[in-house]
């Protein structure tokens, strides 16, 4: 019984050491089929699978050649049956004693008939524009079903959140000047991703020159209150005080000296009465 409840003790006390979830790949890129990535750590014992997605499916499926592989690159090949339109999505993702690290899609250095062509990237104040070419195989095959979607974002920010889509060119504005964006793009065919989409590329927003400073906006406050105050002051004394400026205005209220006769000499105004023969004056000495 003691040597029972020994054992027992044994193994309890063994600790259980759990396996680690390899970590995915890095650089996961695409040239003319060629697919090509680097392990994240220098773990032993790791495998790599790599699956693609046909178009307008949700599935994603094995490819044949790369499926446990414990090289760093595959030359996929699939037949018409399995890429349909010819173009398809591609993803890797690494694999240790039965566990699996989080799928890692790939991208496309270069443009070709499955990846867009990126021929510029212009970083303006506030805005980016994405230069695209449209002389490519989709666009011969399907016309204007065919479209390119612009993903965009901070660098720290996830890409699938903000697009813009266009044909041959994008542009992007409302931008944070200073900031650093990144972008990719894929071609839609039929309002649906097809095909791999472009590498990453990331640009700086430059700052305006002709952004004011702090002393201009507060410069330019004052002066709109100022100018406020002033036409408000000038309002309420027309409507309200506009009868004491015209008394202020009015001179003083006197009789001009030219509306007043001049005084004239002293007449005598004389009458006479003949029946007593006697004769009567008054002396005039001025008129008003």
């Amino acid at each position: 019984m003691l040597l029972m409840l020994l054992c027992i003790q044994a193994v309890v006390q063994v600790p259980v050491v759990s396996e680690a979830t390899p970590a995915p790949p890095q650089n996961i890129h695409v040239d003319k089929w060629l697919l090509t990535w680097t392990p994240a750590t220098e773990e032993r014992d790791v495998t790599y699978t790599v699956q693609y997605r046909s178009f307008g499916s949700i599935v994603w499926k094995d490819v044949r050649a790369c499926n446990h592989t414990s090289l760093h690159s595959c030359n996929v090949t699939l037949t018409r049956d399995e890429s349909k339109h010819g173009c398809v999505m591609l993803r890797v993702q690494a694999e240790r004693h039965g566990l699996t690290s989080k799928p890692v899609k790939a991208c496309s250095r270069y443009g070709d008939s499955c990846s867009p062509e990126v021929r510029r990237v212009t970083a303006q104040p506030g805005s980016l524009t994405v230069y695209l070419s449209r002389n490519h195989s989709m666009v011969w095959e399907h016309g204007d079903h065919v479209t390119h979607r612009v993903y965009y974002g901070k660098q720290e920010e996830s890409l699938q959140q903000e697009y813009e889509d266009g044909t041959s060119s994008v542009f992007i504005q409302e931008l944070e000047e200073g900031q650093r964006y990144c972008m990719k793009v894929q071609y839609l065919l039929y309002d649906k991703p097809a095909g791999l989409g472009s590498c990453t590329q990331c640009e700086v927003i430059p700052v305006s020159s002709h952004k004011p400073k702090q002393t201009d906006v507060i410069v330019v406050v004052v002066v709109v209150i100022f100018v406020a105050f002033l036409i408000s002051g000038i309002g309420y004394f027309l409507i309200f005080r506009l009868h004491r400026f015209k008394q202020w205005l009015q001179p003083p209220c006197e009789i001009p000296p030219h509306f007043l006769f001049e005084p004239f000499p002293e007449h005598h105004i004389c009458s006479y009465n003949s029946s007593i023969r006697e004769g009567h004056c008054d002396i005039i000495s001025s008129t008003e």
